[in-house]
């Protein structure tokens, strides 16, 4: 068997969920990739909010060959340093007293969503179970979570749904009042809204969430697998709006690339999952507890996360002058380094072909839906990259209004 592989490979032994990009990366460094042909790419997409600190930051690399040469797994029969040391600077860093490693986002919130339920019947009864979430929000791909979220496209075929889940609008503080009651366990926002848009939320909304919470006797659940890790310009968002939640779910940017989870919460609720309620064989893996550790020292050093506010500012000027030149943009939103373009209603739907082109003048971003051109890079990038990356995206503008218009 050849060990040659191309794009087309992809095609004739993957599973097709996936459409991936025309091209294969094969070496990176900070937010440049390279790919197999040896072109020179920008990467503004960041692995989606993951690369926190861009690719092969050497003092990540240090941290994941240190640990390579002492311990990779030993299961949760055993506990490991480097997870006993994350769990204790998360603790530090956060209102979190107690945490819950596991391998992705949606285990994440798998766990958040099973934890409200779980303690809502030890402290009240088994019919406080019901579950408000967002429309338009997006918690994961597991059956559950797929269901929480606000997208009813990605529990298409999946059915039967798991029952108790409700959906209200974002940012619609009587719609929430109207859907809460005494039967609410648990009311789930992302402080920005990832794949529904890069929409952040308002301070009111998450305040009257918190209070709501309070009067029902409900958790309110934050899921900051997207804007965690400084993503936002605070290692949390709910520390940005100064709105503290009972559970709060990271992911994606924790472990810089390498694949942890983490739940966070009170001792007070964590208590519901006891000896033998929940687990995960690898979560708190000694390999990815090291890699994460240094990320979250790296990430919370002031001048990281003052650099995060300082670039997004970059980024929006760069963003509305490359607007004022061809008008497709209707809005550039966000937080942090969590940045969205809002297409013009003349190029509805079409942020995929904005992707496409850029992929053309080699460089990496994404969607958020069907109308929303999305940024997460790197949050220690070079003002050098971003500049760079907003020229080869005036390029992609440049391509796609000229065969729209022409």
């Amino acid at each position: 068997m050849s060990n040659t592989v191309t794009r087309d490979t992809f095609d004739q032994v993957m599973v097709p969920n996936y459409s991936p990009a025309g091209f294969i990366p094969v070496k990176a460094e900070g937010s440049r990739v390279w790919d197999q042909q040896g072109r020179e790419f920008i990467d503004l997409a960041g692995g989606i909010a993951v690369n926190s600190l861009g690719h092969c930051h050497p003092e990540v690399v240090a941290a994941l060959t240190e640990q390579a040469g002492k311990l990779w797994h030993v299961s949760n029969v055993f506990t490991n340093e480097p997870a006993l040391q994350l769990a204790s600077a998360l603790v530090e860093k956060t209102f979190a007293e107690r945490v819950f490693f596991c391998n992705s986002g949606a285990e994440a919130n798998e766990a958040a969503f099973k934890l409200a339920r779980k303690y809502a019947a030890d402290h009240y009864s088994a019919d406080k179970y019901e579950i408000i979430s967002c429309t338009n929000s997006f918690h994961g791909r597991t059956v559950f979570t797929v269901n929480v979220g606000g997208q009813p496209k990605y529990a298409e075929g999946f059915g039967p749904n798991p029952a108790g889940i409700t959906h209200v609008p974002f940012n619609d503080i009587d719609a929430l009042k109207a859907a809460i009651s005494d039967k609410t366990c648990a009311v789930v926002i992302e402080p920005v809204q990832g794949e529904g848009g890069v929409m952040p939320a308002d301070l009111a909304y998450l305040q009257a969430a918190r209070e709501l919470c309070n009067a029902h006797n409900a958790l309110l659940v934050f899921d900051e697998v997207q804007t965690g890790v400084g993503r936002t310009g605070s290692l949390y968002a709910y520390q940005e709006y100064g709105v503290t939640p009972d559970i709060l779910s990271s992911a994606k940017g924790l472990g810089g690339g390498f694949p942890i989870g983490a739940m966070l919460t009170t001792t007070a609720i964590a208590k519901s999952l006891a000896v033998g309620t929940h687990g995960t064989t690898y979560g708190g893996n000694p390999l990815g507890a090291a890699v994460a550790g240094k990320v979250v020292e790296i990430v919370s050093r002031p001048e990281v996360l003052a650099g995060v506010r300082a670039k997004h500012q970059r980024f929006v000027d760069g963003l509305n002058a490359i607007n004022a030149k061809y008008n497709v943009f209707k809005e550039v939103r966000g937080l942090g380094l969590l940045i969205g373009a809002v297409v013009s209603d003349e190029f509805a739907g079409r942020a995929r072909d904005f992707l496409k082109a850029a992929e053309a003048e080699q460089l990496m971003v994404l969607v958020a839906g069907l109308s929303v051109v999305r940024f997460a890079p790197s949050l220690v990038i070079t003002e050098q990259d971003i500049d760079d990356g907003l020229a080869r995206f005036d390029a992609a503008v440049a391509a796609v209004v000229a065969a729209s218009r022409s």
